[in-house]
């Protein structure tokens, strides 16, 4: 049996990790099989760029971490080489680094996970991860905008042209 200190250890884990996925935007997980350490390296380098942690967890300790953060829904993704993502500022690009990269590795999957405490399936964090970034968006909407001044500018001075001629 564990002695007092291991079993004391992992609680302590599991609390820390706890309130981390409490205080996280995004936490996902996924399947990380035949992925090697290079890639792996690449990997956390991308995920750090967007503030993001990627960690390799026990899967135990992380349904602990889950039930005690009141996370619930993951538990049956909890089977196999599991890696947890998570990020405390914005869940969208660290979506989107994990999302490009099992696109171009076949063996790296997403599991699911939560976003803003709502738990989601892979297929709706990918297609969170698909979007067009927040400036993108922005940029978007602005060339719109700016598309429909210009029509009004247009339309107003052909009204101004009009009226000095009549």
């Amino acid at each position: 049996m564990a002695s007092e200190k291991i079993i004391n250890q992992k609680k302590e884990e599991v609390s820390k990790l706890a309130e981390k996925m409490k205080e996280a935007k995004i936490i996902l997980l996924t399947d990380y099989r035949g992925i090697n350490v290079a890639d792996v390296t690449g990997l956390r380098a991308e995920l750090r760029k967007s503030n993001s942690e990627y960690k390799v967890i026990k899967n135990n300790i992380t349904r602990r971490a889950l039930a005690e953060a009141g996370i619930e829904g993951l538990d049956n993704l909890l089977e196999g080489p599991t890696a947890v993502i998570m990020n405390n500022e914005d869940y969208l690009e660290a979506a989107k680094a994990i999302y490009n990269y099992s696109k171009d590795n076949d063996f790296y999957k997403i599991k699911g996970g939560v976003i803003e405490g709502k738990v989601m399936t892979a297929e709706e964090i990918i297609t969170l991860a698909k979007l067009p970034s927040k400036e993108t968006l922005l940029s978007m909407l602005a060339g719109a905008l700016l598309g429909n001044i210009s029509k009004l500018a247009v339309a107003l001075d052909q009204v101004r042209v009009q009226k000095e001629n009549a």
